[in-house]
């Protein structure tokens, strides 16, 4: 098939190259001349494991082709995937102005008969009203019919999430364009879920807000375990042998963060303000997990007490292992708290130093694990990166001026470091 994606960000990129590597020719249809550009060349603008190599190997075998023209892609294409993205107002409710311009441009080049489908995060209703757009403003011997494809990719996996996903979700309105989009993904190994379009936009935002509401809950595990004096992990873990509750996002820590979570508990509960429902138990989740990043800065303080001018390093940024991406990221917040009670941040991550560099100010950034613990008072662990988890800690102790690790992730056995002289506090332990 000849497919087009609006939008070049994780959904859009990684699922276009996919599907390229699948055998399809493939458009990306971005807005910044430089970013098609560095496209053009291999060049990817962000960090996903396997996928500038994925990139590469699709542009030289001419399937993956990248345009800044509607013109070039639309005529031809079979189906057309608006991937473009939604971040949220103050309010909560998902910005959707760039989705309806996009299917205005997309409405002024269609020729014959073309499947469109929004693969960006939407609230329901948002498909019918593209579908209104391109309705009125479409040459009229073009044929459409809409449809709602959410993806459910997570950062650092999204290839194999692409190609091995628990569901494809397709809404539509008649069997059609049903029929096209599950030949589409006929080579992925999967299981259709098939729906209205309200249905299908629903599930993304609704899928989405209860993996954060078990985070939240983990974390709200932890916390009683700590008062309580029991362990918090083995609570949690005792939980997830159970088949009906599963061990998935039962891990506690410093909260979650990123480009969905966030957004979409917030859009969910001002789409349930918007008609007049208090989503009471997602505000909730909002309110632990803001918590959640407190507490880390809380246990700092408990250990080094007055926090002015003392050197404290946070090991990893991006909001999750595997990614560059800090949009919402828990070490935002955290070090924010931290140089607010007067604390010195140093910090240090594999890939996303120079993003972070972008968003917090005010703050050092180290080389290297190493170079990050000189003369600190403590050390935060926030993400949870495997070059982490085998350092050695006997140069790190002999660093460190106090030799102090609080462990966001858990990812360290108290014990070890115990023996080894640190003063350690992990997370519900």
């Amino acid at each position: 098939m000849t497919i087009t994606f609006i939008g070049h960000g994780y959904v859009g990129l990684v699922t276009a190259a996919v599907f390229a590597d699948l055998g399809n020719t493939v458009w990306v249809i971005g807005h910044t001349p430089k970013k098609i550009e560095d496209l053009k060349k291999g060049i990817t603008p962000f960090y996903e494991p396997g996928l500038t190599e994925m990139v590469k190997k699709n542009i030289d075998a001419k399937r993956l082709l990248f345009t800044l023209d509607y013109d070039k892609s639309i005529p031809a294409s079979e189906i057309i995937f608006i991937a473009v993205g939604t971040p949220p107002h103050k309010t909560g409710d998902a910005q959707l102005s760039t989705v309806f311009d996009v299917a205005e441009e997309v409405a002024k080049n269609l020729e014959g008969y073309t499947v469109v489908a929004v693969k960006s995060t939407v609230p329901p209703g948002t498909c019918k009203k593209v579908s209104q757009i391109i309705e009125s403003e479409k040459p009229k011997k073009a044929e459409f019919d809409i449809a709602s494809c959410p993806e459910f990719l997570r950062e650092g996996s999204a290839i194999s999430d692409t190609l091995k996903p628990d569901r494809v979700v397709i809404g539509t309105l008649n069997k059609k364009p049903e029929k096209i989009l599950k030949e589409l993904h006929r080579p992925i190994d999967s299981q259709f879920a098939l729906t209205n379009l309200e249905t299908a936009e629903l599930i993304k935002y609704a899928s989405n807000s209860f993996l954060a509401t078990k985070i939240s809950f983990a974390n709200a595990i932890a916390k009683l375990s700590e008062v309580l004096g029991a362990d918090g992990l083995k609570v949690l873990e005792g939980m997830g042998y159970d088949r009906r509750i599963g061990k998935e996002f039962l891990s506690p820590g410093p909260g979650y963060g990123g480009s969905c979570f966030p957004k979409d508990v917030k859009a969910l509960i001002a789409i349930s303000k918007d008609n007049d429902y208090s989503f009471s138990i997602l505000e909730d989740v909002e309110r632990v997990n803001e918590q959640a990043k407190r507490d880390i800065v809380r246990k700092t303080r408990s250990l080094l007490g007055d926090l002015r001018g003392k050197r404290i390093g946070i090991l990893g940024l991006s909001f999750k292992p595997n990614t560059d991406d800090m949009r919402d990221a828990p070490s935002i917040d955290i070090i924010e708290l931290i140089k607010k009670d007067g604390g010195k941040i140093i910090a240090f991550d594999p890939q996303a130093l120079e993003n972070a560099k972008g968003l917090i100010k005010g703050i050092d950034f180290a080389s290297d694990v190493y170079d990050l613990a000189k003369n600190l008072d403590a050390l935060i662990v926030i993400t949870e990166w495997n070059d982490f988890k085998e350092v050695d800690f006997k140069k790190i102790k002999a660093l460190m001026k106090n030799p102090i690790i609080i462990d966001g992730r858990n990812i360290y056995n108290p014990e070890k470091l115990r023996e080894l002289g640190f003063t350690y506090l992990g997370v519900g332990r």
